[in-house]
């Protein structure tokens, strides 16, 4: 529909009034080409002191929509170890969730990749993430009984080999069922199947209570946590860094001080926000942002800290963008943090990994 930017750019919003990310639907329209980026695997050449173990090497997810081509799987499975597919929607009862094609599964396995399914509370009708239906699904025990039978019934029958529980917009009062629904799932599934959970990410501890992340009992049940560190500017704030490596870096340091660094996987951005004067600004991918500062004779500027590119338009829209540069900045701060891995939303907008 390619609507303006309020929901589902990335995966988790950090701060503002509104939550979500603009993926699904203003996507359309947006190319997806752009020049091949050196992706650095910082695990390969970390110095490892004499007679100390081998780090084990960060593991890249990458999330691609459910009706993404087989040729961009295939073009950047040599860079990942886990395709994750968005995925199934939840009702808005709560107490049920969308069908889902096993293809992406398929594809994934033929590459050489996992494949974990998500499952999202975004709402195409109101186009963010529906509180009311998380609420309606966590604080119930028989909604949560029959989703996560319905969602083991997917990875049994189709081939997954995990779930991602990717609810968002959530308040203190859903905690209990989220743990529940967490535990509840790597109950019904086989013991080599996974239970992951996207958190949103803030520098702030208590950020993480107020929406219903219990961070030290989730830890312990799920197999990996991806910590969602983008999203910290967007067209519901000023302009600023997508995620901003200072920031990624204070927001880690929050969770692992209860959550195991070698279950959480840092969130990176591949894409984009424009900050128009007096319009609703929008998602761009890589290669976009970088057309239309090209076509506009603008000049495009890194920096350093941040970790990431800003322009300015003549019109004086503003643009902040992460890019394969930043991509490979991420994986070294992962590597450093020693993390389990990244996880880049998403493949098609950010830049093609080399």
């Amino acid at each position: 529909m390619g609507q303006v930017c309020r929901a589902r750019p990335a995966r988790g919003r950090a701060a503002g009034a509104h939550r979500g990310r603009c993926r699904r639907d203003a996507w359309q329209g947006v190319g997806v080409r752009s020049l091949a980026v050196l992706i650095v695997l910082i695990g390969s050449l970390s110095w490892v002191p004499p007679g100390s173990a081998e780090p084990a090497p960060l593991a890249s997810t990458g999330y691609v929509e459910g009706g993404a081509s087989s040729a961009l799987v295939a073009r950047e499975a040599h860079a990942l170890a886990t395709l994750g597919v968005d995925g199934v929607a939840l009702s808005r009862r709560g107490d049920a969730v969308s069908t889902m094609d096993p293809r992406l599964a398929t594809v994934a396995h033929a590459n050489g990749l996992r494949a974990e399914l998500l499952l999202s509370n975004y709402s195409n009708r109101l186009g963010d993430f529906d509180p009311r239906a998380a609420a309606r699904l966590l604080r119930s025990p028989a909604n949560i009984d029959a989703v996560a039978g319905r969602l083991a019934s997917y990875v049994a029958t189709q081939g997954w080999d995990g779930i991602q529980l990717d609810l968002e917009s959530l308040s203190a009062g859903d905690a209990d069922g989220l743990l529940a629904l967490a535990t509840t799932l790597q109950a019904r599934m086989a013991p080599e199947k996974t239970v992951s959970i996207a958190v949103m990410a803030s520098d702030q501890a208590s950020e993480y209570v107020r929406r219903g992340y219990r961070l030290p009992e989730l830890g312990a049940v799920v197999d990996t946590l991806a910590l969602m560190t983008y999203d910290q500017h967007g067209p519901w704030s000023g302009p600023g860094p997508i995620g901003a490596l200072d920031w990624q870096r204070r927001s880690v340091a929050v969770v692992t001080a209860v959550v195991p660094a070698a279950k959480v996987d840092l969130g990176v951005a591949g894409y984009g926000y424009t900050w128009p004067r007096g319009r609703d600004g929008r998602t761009v991918s890589d290669a976009r942002a970088r057309r239309l500062v090209a076509r506009d004779g603008a000049r495009a500027r890194w920096r350093s800290g941040p970790g990431e590119w800003t322009a300015r338009l003549s019109d004086g829209t503003r643009l902040w963008w992460s890019d394969g540069r930043s991509i490979a900045l991420r994986q070294q701060l992962a590597g450093e943090l020693g993390l389990h891995g990244i996880a880049l939303w998403r493949l098609g907008s950010a830049d093609p990994l080399a």
